[in-house]
């Protein structure tokens, strides 16, 4: 007799979203740019790279709903969107913009 087949398990329990490349790559992107933002045009553009992982990632968990992320997905988003403001910031305070 067969015994009835349960769906794989998960072995980290769902926490890390393995199956959404996007969401987990934005994810430690975004922790890897609270140093990346310090530097000038270079962390601005990474920011907002940070900041479409985290987009594509969302619209990937939404039409796939088992691929998870929406956690790691929003910490890129808004992570990635501060990084921006702070990298601007920097930029035009080189700029001497806020004499």
């Amino acid at each position: 007799m067969n015994a009835p087949q349960q769906p794989e398990g998960d072995a980290t329990g769902g926490i890390i979203p393995y199956k959404n490349k996007h969401a987990l790559i934005g994810y430690y992107m975004s922790v890897g740019g609270l140093i990346m933002m310090c530097i000038p045009g270079v962390g601005f553009i990474y920011s907002i790279a940070v900041v479409v992982l985290g987009f594509k990632g969302l619209k990937n968990a939404k039409e796939h709903p088992e691929v998870k992320g929406q956690v790691h997905c929003w910490v890129a988003i808004i992570g990635g969107a501060l990084e921006t403001l702070v990298a601007l910031g920097i930029i035009l305070a080189m700029l001497g913009v806020f004499k």
